[in-house]
Formats: structure tokens, C-alpha cells, sequence
């Protein structure tokens, strides 16, 4: 599930804090709105993130990790180290 496209980048998102759909578009730039709400339905199926609906009107629906999710933020964070190490011009 992590290997596939954008999978990290929303985890990574979600990382701090539970977000709203059009907050998650903004912090995953270049996600289309087609793979972002399969990626989010592949996560929630997966166990790592959750999706919780507040009633009210209009009724408002925010993502955030599970405690399944919450553990895979230290492999996250190594591996956007590790990525701001070795971009292109920085390293090598």
C-alpha cells in the first residue's frame, strides 16, 4: 500500500493532523481528485486511516490516521530525510 503512488505524500498530510478533503488537495499537490478518493478509500480499507462524518449542515467529513497509520510516521519521516538528502543537485 505504501509503495503505491501518493500513498506516502497523504499519510504524510495526515501526519499532524486529521484534514478535510480540500485541505488534503491542497497539501498533496498534483493529486487528481479521481486518485486521492481512491487512495483514501485504499487506506481506510488497509486499517491506516480513518474517515469520520460530522453531522451538521453542510455535513463535514475529515480524514486522519488510525493508530495503524500513526505507526508507519517514523518510516514516513526517514524516508522524506532521506529524499530531501539526495535531491537532485543537493548530494552525490
Amino acid at each position: 500500500m505504501i509503495g503505491k503512488r501518493w500513498s506516502g505524500a497523504i499519510i504524510w498530510a495526515l501526519s499532524e493532523r486529521p484534514l478535510r478533503y480540500a485541505d488534503l488537495k491542497r497539501a498533496v499537490p498534483g493529486l487528481s481528485d479521481r486518485l486521492l478518493s481512491q487512495r483514501l478509500r485504499e487506506l481506510e480499507q488497509a486499517g491506516l486511516m480513518k474517515r469520520t462524518v460530522e453531522d451538521g449542515f453542510p455535513v463535514r467529513v475529515s480524514y486522519g490516521l488510525t493508530e495503524k497509520g500513526e505507526a508507519l510516521k517514523p518510516s514516513i519521516q526517514g524516508l522524506q530525510e532521506w529524499a530531501s538528502e539526495w535531491q537532485e543537485g543537493q548530494a552525490g
